[in-house]
């Protein structure tokens, strides 16, 4: 029996809800026994109470992609999909995950980070900036600061989902993104989000907006598609996650490659890019599900 565990109390709860019906309809149809569990407040009590095999995860944010959830599984020696608790852990704060990749000399934007106790740091890197929660996903809390000015209103924003803000020097370019299934990487998609209000690919962009374009074929060269494959791959491995992922970059003008953050479980939406690339691949949205949770 399969628990597709769902919800949340994270700021990405509305989406995580979207991706669990899809994943409990395609286990549905392809008559594995499964039932959907939506985690909402402290009611996981009443999941322990039941009786399954194995946990989908399909938890965004907060609790269950921050290790939470995965620890509480591992105390209980329930098998579960996606990376294991510490990876989980690691790839959700966003600060430590540029520190673990900047040993390994991958290509990262500078930045600093900015805690509620202490003194902002000096930033040595021209504007504009990104200035972004270290605990979010889903573009959660970001701003674009193009003045100095802007600045303590973009940290206020930031601290108010976690008490660190990443300020990073915002590139322009292109975003790309690299899904990976089975520890292998899939064909890479180009997002081409049409200007919001926050002029970047935003929660907007990404849940609500139909104008908001991924190309796949992406429109790279063989090569250069390869080479971001590489990257990603070298990234996740790097944080010790597994099963299924994605890596996000922006290649600015000079082709220069940057990456952005790592997702251990990433959207299962009809807007979510994992099933794009898996379906560029021929792999279906049922057959990917299934994939996921064999793995």
């Amino acid at each position: 029996m399969i628990v597709v565990l769902m919800g949340g109390n994270s700021a990405e709860r509305e989406v995580s809800l979207k991706s669990g019906e899809a994943v409990y309809t395609a286990l549905k149809k392809q008559k594995v026994e499964c039932f959907k569990f939506d985690w909402h407040d402290d009611n996981l009590v009443d999941l322990w109470s039941q009786s399954f095999d194995k946990v989908f995860i399909v938890l965004h944010g907060r609790g269950g992609e921050d290790g939470y959830i995965q620890q509480q599984l591992e105390d209980k020696n329930i098998s579960y999909t996606g990376s294991n608790s510490s990876s989980s852990k690691q790839c959700m704060n966003k600060s430590t995950t540029k520190i673990i990749w900047e040993k390994h000399n991958l290509p990262l934007a500078p930045s600093v980070l900015a805690s509620t106790d202490k003194a902002i740091p000096d930033i040595t890197f021209p504007l504009p900036w990104a200035v972004k929660p270290t605990l979010e996903g889903s573009s959660i809390g970001i701003s674009k600061v193009v003045d100095q000015s802007q600045l303590n209103e973009a940290l206020e924003l930031a601290w108010k989902y976690d008490k660190d803000a990443l300020i990073e020097r915002w590139i322009e370019g292109d975003e790309y993104t690299v899904s990976i299934l089975n520890n292998k990487t899939l064909p890479v998609i180009k997002i081409v989000a049409k200007h919001t209000e926050h002029d970047f690919y935003d929660y907007e962009s990404k849940y609500h907006s139909n104008d908001t374009q991924y190309l796949c074929p992406c429109g790279l060269s063989e090569d250069e598609e390869k080479h971001l494959q590489e990257i990603a791959l070298k990234a996740f491995k790097i944080m010790n996650a597994s099963n299924w992922g994605r890596v996000d970059f922006i290649i600015d003008k000079n082709q220069k490659n940057y990456l952005l953050e790592i997702n251990t479980v990433p959207g299962m939406t009809s807007h979510s890019l994992i099933p794009m690339a898996a379906k560029a691949s021929g792999i279906s949205f049922n057959e990917l599900v299934i994939r996921i949770l064999n793995d």
